[in-house]
């Protein structure tokens, strides 16, 4: 079977349309939702498949949305019909077992059963192996520069069918919409597209086999790299010249001002940093100080007093940060740090509830409700402290306890760390 009716069989497209519904998302730019698809499909199924075999397929224009990054500055991302987006997928779906025999053992970036977590472990390993100087690159805004006809000449040593290389590029040359003007793209790869983690990949297996040509250590996740070696002479002379390879023979951009040398302290790689744990003289993980940062502005804004929102659904948005950012750092050590952003966000929820309580006369009866004496409650109730002062005192604290914060729900950094927590040893 060729390749393309292998993309276009029933069962594949089936299996891409359920993973798109799944997936939700907005709609492109012809307005068509992921709920109504299906209808859109059942109408016009036998036309796009027939234009897709006779290369008269033209996909849509990808929407294009900015989104704020943590430096200030915006992202494009392309925001694909979501019909591009199930052709997409049923392209990534047959093209994924053909490209993952020839990617890096140490590239983990948007491949199946791959991870974050992986990309720190195998750094570690590193590390600990003696590879303390860090060549921290950055691809300067990777995903718009990509060069189109460099990608599909890599494409073409692979794929021989060309159709499907040809539907390749005509989703890479598709162009953007960006409020009602058309935009070319003839550089880059939109990202945001089902396509762009793949081809991604596929261009930056090319620095992975250059890298591993050359016999150096690196973990790379998407755009992400990191080179290991071990001396700071070592590690400059691998930057230049690996920089004077990104630029000349991948056409891509590395930012002079972010990529450097650095050690594993001042490292930040996929939200993690490193330290060296005296006794056993090993690297071990921990939250980069920016992730902390991050973490804390996000719980700010969730227990912010004038957001007008019920306590149950603001502790259900403050649980479902508090799994994903443990969750994601669990290999880390920061129990110590975790103890002080849980009591700063315990006492933000007690001035919550306490402004909810709002009369001086339901404050004096709940307080008695929760165990604190007559007069002490009297006394609390016709308090002039301002929210935070009241609300770290002893019978305040005492009456919205941690036991009973938890009880109405709340899932603490601690809890969840202790739960999951897996300890890293090399």
């Amino acid at each position: 079977m060729e390749l393309l009716e292998e993309i276009l069989t029933k069962e594949n497209l089936n299996k891409a349309y359920k993973k798109v519904y799944q997936n939700k998302g907005a709609s492109g730019v012809d307005g068509i939702t992921v709920e109504e698809i299906s209808e859109y499909i059942k109408e016009n199924k036998d036309r796009i498949l027939n234009q897709i075999r006779k290369r008269r397929y033209k996909p849509q224009p990808v929407r294009r949305v900015k989104i704020p990054k943590e430096n200030g500055k915006m992202r494009n991302l392309g925001i694909p019909t979501v019909m591009d987006r199930i052709i997409q997928q049923a392209m990534v779906q047959v093209l994924i077992p053909i490209f993952e025999e020839q990617f890096s053992d140490n590239s983990y970036g948007f491949r199946p059963g791959r991870s974050c977590e992986q990309a720190i472990i195998k750094a570690l390993e590193m590390l600990n192996d003696g590879y303390d100087w860090i060549v921290d690159l950055d691809l300067e805004k990777f995903f718009d520069t990509v060069n189109q006809d460099r990608l599909i000449t890599i494409i073409g040593r692979t794929i021989k069918d060309g159709d499907v290389v040809s539907l390749i590029r005509k989703y890479l040359s598709a162009g953007v919409m960006e409020e009602g003007r058309f935009e070319k793209t003839p550089v880059g790869t939109p990202q945001g597209g089902n396509l762009s983690p793949l081809l991604s990949n596929i261009m930056l297996n090319e620095l992975d086999k250059e890298l591993e040509a050359r016999g150096l250590k690196f973990v790379r996740y998407a755009d992400d790299c990191i080179i290991l070696v071990k001396s700071e002479k070592a590690a400059n002379r691998v930057l230049i010249s690996i920089t004077k390879y990104i630029e000349k023979k991948l056409g891509l951009k590395v930012n002079a001002e972010k990529s450097k040398v650095t050690r594993p302290t001042r490292t930040k790689y996929l939200g993690f940093s490193f330290w060296k744990d005296i006794k056993s003289g090993k690297w071990k993980p921990k939250p980069h100080l920016k992730s902390y940062q991050k973490l804390k502005r996000t719980l700010k804004k969730l227990t912010k007093r004038s957001w007008s929102i019920s306590l149950s659904d603001r502790i259900k948005q403050i649980n479902y940060v508090v799994r994903g950012w443990v969750n994601y750092f669990r290999i880390a050590n920061m129990k110590n740090k975790l103890i002080e952003i849980d009591q700063h966000m315990r006492t933000r929820i007690r001035v919550i509830i306490w402004k909810q309580w709002k009369k001086i006369r339901t404050r004096y009866e709940a307080l008695k409700q929760l165990g604190v004496e007559d007069k002490i409650a009297f006394n609390c109730a016709n308090t002039r402290k301002g929210y935070y002062n009241i609300c770290q005192s002893t019978y305040v604290m005492f009456a919205l306890n941690n036991e009973r914060l938890k009880r109405k729900g709340l899932i603490t950094l601690l809890d969840q760390y202790e739960k999951v927590h897996i300890e890293y040893t090399n």
